[in-house]
């Protein structure tokens, strides 16, 4: 079973590669992270990397040999799990001297814990026995982050055997990557992201880790991504109801994300916050009795105390105010800082050209952009290589991407099997078929346009590592795609992982000098653009359900800014011109939304 770990923050999972071996460069340090299960061959190639690295031995799993993809997944948690406890082991015997990473350990916790009061008491004192005593009183304390893995439910698409014909349901994407985890040796959580997926649900009670052992203890953990109150409610009795319990439900904002981006309906990350405020008791106490009663019908284990249940957030957060602000008046439990560490070498896979990118970026450079294949709007950099690419290719006649991997295949308007809208397949008929429909030249370019924007995630966000690591001979010439969140404008330059973790607990400042609204107010703009730019696809062809929709939205974008005038003490405690200038900015897009509204929308209807 993990320990708890002593950090009150943790790194989201960030693309495929971006991630993909941070517990191996952070959990010896206490912090926690999430890496991808969505790529098996990067999960392999990553495993042959490290296995060099570290002289381990190294058998390959071939995509020939029955369930590789799950075989794969254990492989490389198991290696994951091996190295870092082995870095922890040598980390412990190290001195207290300046430089080490046991001393980084301690040197990075927060400020207001007892084990961080306890190293400063050990720094105090003189006299030997006593001084060693109390350093090995704190190298038993040292726990490891938490090597948690991230499942998109969504992606799970069905294999096929050498026969072409369908694999069983259990060999599909995330079957098989919850069967990968399930038999591993990690101790740690899944998270499952990207909405409900009632299959896979279904399969997870087959694995005893994911059930509680006599003590009530879980060595695998279910970690439920939620951008509201009603989602955690719906997914936590699915799972309750199969004797499944969710250890953690983790916010996060809709837009004010990295990668893929689900906005909801208009209500904001405050009021999200305030509902689990006020719910979370009654919530946990109403699964624990579903879960119980599952657990006895099974014949299994009921544990006496209702386990663990912990809120976390993430989404834009980018201050020490912001992140103590969260855990003081929402009672989170832990932050999710995702963005930010891109720009940490120590922390995350990031090719030095896209690297160089990001620390440059600005407002502009980050957008909203429809590039992912599956439809869902995407937070992206501007002019990656991955861009860059894909119009290289459209401007040589060859929209589209090989599609070699198939992770994101989804589309079977022109196939009976599903394939990619950023494959070369799909986009050479779609276009094919917008030329015989003779349309207007305008009206050619926009869906032309739809078409051409798609592109290869699959490649473009696992990428990276192969420049990094020189894996294959192409490396060099593989085009990345990266996808940080718009809080990234606000911090330029590259970091050390200690200055990114003081500058999480105040102890020092990564962010440049652009003006840096409340994230509150971050996400509150991005829903009114969104808004505003849904209000404008659907005003020409107004249906009534679009009309409800709009302004069921617009309702709870208001109800939402009343919330923040309410909040705006507590925002800033004794902080009056923050308070004012906050004010003024709710004001701004409250009159934004009035006008928007009456441009066409009210008239319409």
């Amino acid at each position: 079973m993990q320990l708890a770990t002593p950090h009150t923050f943790h790194i989201p999972v960030m693309g495929l590669a971006f991630s993909i071996d941070s517990p191996l460069k952070v959990a010896r340090y206490g912090i926690s992270s999430v890496l991808s299960l969505s790529d098996d061959t990067l999960l392999e190639q990553v495993r042959a990397h490290y296995s060099q690295q570290y002289k381990k031995p190294f058998v390959p799993i071939s995509v020939k040999e029955e369930d590789y993809r799950a075989k794969r997944i254990t492989a490389y948690l198991n290696l994951v799990d091996e190295l870092v406890k082995q870095q922890v082991s040598e980390m412990k015997e190290q001195d207290f001297t300046a430089g080490t990473e046991l001393t980084k350990y301690f040197e990075m916790l927060p400020d207001n814990t007892p084990l961080k009061e306890q190293y400063r008491e050990m720094q105090l004192v003189t006299e030997p026995a006593w001084r060693a005593h109390l350093q090995a009183q704190l190298r038993d304390a040292v726990v490891p982050g938490s090597i948690d893995v991230n499942i998109m439910t969504k992606l799970d698409k069905t294999n096929y055997g050498p026969d072409g014909e369908p694999l069983p349901a259990e060999y599909a994407d995330a079957m098989a990557a919850v069967r990968g985890f399930a038999q591993s040796t990690v101790s740690s959580s899944v998270i499952f992201s990207a909405g409900m997926n009632m299959r896979l649900y279904g399969y997870m009670d087959q694995f005893p880790a994911f059930s509680p052992d006599a003590e009530g203890r879980f060595s695998k953990q279910i970690i439920i991504k939620v951008s509201d109150y009603r989602s955690a409610m719906v997914q936590g009795k699915i799972l309750a109801k199969k004797g499944l319990w969710v250890s953690e439900f983790r916010i996060e904002s809709g837009l004010n994300c990295g990668g893929h981006a689900f906005a909801t309906d208009g209500y904001l990350i405050g009021p999200i916050l305030e509902e689990f405020k006020q719910n979370r008791e009654a919530l946990k106490k109403e699964l624990y009795s579903i879960f119980s009663a599952a657990l006895a019908t099974k014949g299994l284990h009921v544990p006496l105390d209702i386990p663990v249940q912990k809120v976390t957030v993430q989404g834009g957060i980018g201050t020490h105010q912001e992140h103590t602000y969260l855990m003081e008046n929402y009672g989170v439990d832990a932050t999710g800082w995702g963005t930010p560490f891109l720009l940490v070498p120590e922390a995350s896979t990031v090719d030095e050209p896209t690297l160089q990118q990001l620390s440059a970026a600005k407002a502009e450079d980050l957008y909203l952009s429809p590039i992912s294949p599956l439809g869902v709007p995407f937070n992206a950099l501007r002019d990656t290589s991955g861009e860059l690419l894909k119009k290289e290719r459209a401007d040589k006649g060859k929209p589209g991407s090989p599609c070699i991997k198939k992770h994101l295949v989804s589309n079977t308007e022109f196939t009976t099997e599903p394939i990619c809208t950023a494959s070369r397949k799909y986009q050479r008929r779609k276009l094919e078929q917008l030329q015989a429909q003779q349309l207007d030249k305008i009206t050619y370019l926009m869906e032309e346009a739809k078409v051409l924007a798609k592109e290869c995630l699959c490649d473009g966000l696992a990428n990276s590592a192969l420049h990094l690591f020189g894996i294959g001979k192409k490396a060099a010439s593989k085009a990345v795609t990266i996808c940080p969140g718009p809080n990234l404008a606000y911090f330029s330059g590259i970091f050390k992982l200690q200055e990114m973790v003081d500058h999480i607990y105040g102890r020092f400042n990564a962010l440049n000098d652009t003006y840096r609204p409340h994230m509150f107010i971050n996400e509150l703009k991005m829903y009114v653009s969104y808004w505003k730019n849904k209000k404008s696809e659907q005003l020409e062809n107004l249906t009534d359900k679009q009309f409800k929709y709009l302004q069921s939205f617009w309702d709870n974008l208001q109800m939402g800014i009343q919330y923040y005038k309410e909040q705006l003490p507590l925002i800033y405690k004794n902080e009056l011109e923050k308070q004012v200038l906050m004010l003024d900015e709710l004001l701004e897009a409250e009159d934004q939304l009035w006008l928007a509204r009456l441009q066409g929308l009210a008239i319409t209807k």
